[in-house]
């Protein structure tokens, strides 16, 4: 077995992949609230593989009540060493149809009201954003697409959204006049969480529709996006094994797994015990040994 301990978070029809071995669903509680569902643990070739199921299994979580501090903080806890998030996206680009994956490398977060950090009075810190996918991850899954049979991007700036509703017309608009090119409703505050966890993350987005920016078509609604998800899930699960299968059997370090080294600002004696005891798994080793 590998040193690599792969997180997938997804979506429906993940947690069915024949590839993975020894599977056996085991339930982490955490500190920061309940994960949407329990682990799914196994192995795929070298791999070791934890996949979480980003709404729970059925669907159940709306995206705006996915506990994305519990689900970073539990996959932490079961061992993950990197973070490979799969999820349905809208397209604002021509140049992404429905039916590509895209390798998202850039975020753009219109949330409201999400917890978006682990950290808090008492113990104050300030990760670097400026990159926030794993360039090495989003390489080997975008490489995996094409293994896999699909056609994919390299790079797209991704518009997270509150939902559950859908974008007015004028905001599908608005959010391509900012840049962006694919939206979606879970990736942020996910991001960044991975990262302050010290967790390299990357995300593979599956276009789903249009969103609703594109003139004399039908604004977007859940069953486009249900269809081709649908079209899209074999792929999918081919491609999280096309991954795993990749990677080299040593994991070198990356720079991702050591975030926390000059981005925590509040001095030893103001740090807050009861904090610091709910941050085991993120920063433990930041005072492990005190």
């Amino acid at each position: 077995m590998s040193e690599w301990t792969i997180g997938i978070i997804g979506g429906s029809g993940l947690y069915a992949m024949e590839a993975l071995e020894d599977r056996q669903w085991i339930e982490v509680t955490s500190p920061w609230g309940k994960p949407s569902d329990k682990i799914l643990c196994g192995n795929i070739g070298h791999v070791r593989v934890r996949f979480l199921p980003r709404h729970g299994r059925g669907h159940p979580i709306i995206p705006s009540r996915v506990d994305s501090r519990a689900n970073i903080d539990a996959l932490k806890r079961a061992g993950c060493t990197d973070i490979l998030a799969i999820s349905a996206v809208g397209s604002l680009s021509e140049d992404l149809p429905p039916g590509r994956f895209v390798a998202v490398d850039q975020f753009i977060d219109n949330t409201k009201g999400r917890p978006s950090s682990f950290f808090d009075n008492g113990f104050v810190a300030h990760v670097s954003m400026g990159d926030p996918v794993c360039d090495r991850l989003s390489k080997y899954a975008a490489k995996a697409v094409e293994k896999a049979g699909g056609e994919v991007t390299m790079g797209a700036t991704y518009l997270a959204m509150e939902g559950p509703q859908f974008s007015t017309r004028a905001e599908s608009r608005l959010y391509r006049h900012w840049g962006a090119e694919v939206i979606g409703m879970t990736a942020m505050p996910e991001a960044k969480l991975a990262r302050e966890a010290e967790l390299p993350y990357a995300l593979l987005a599956m276009v789903t529709d249009w969103d609703s920016w594109r003139e004399g078509e039908d604004a977007v609604d859940v069953g486009q996006v249900i269809e081709q998800m649908g079209k899209n899930s074999d792929l999918a699960t081919r491609t999280v094994e096309k991954f795993c299968k990749a990677l080299p059997k040593k994991r070198t370090p990356s720079p991702i797994d050591r975030s926390l080294d000059d981005a925590v600002i509040t001095a030893p004696n103001k740090h807050d015990k009861e904090l610091m005891t709910k941050l085991d798994a993120v920063a433990g080793r930041l005072f492990r040994g005190r």
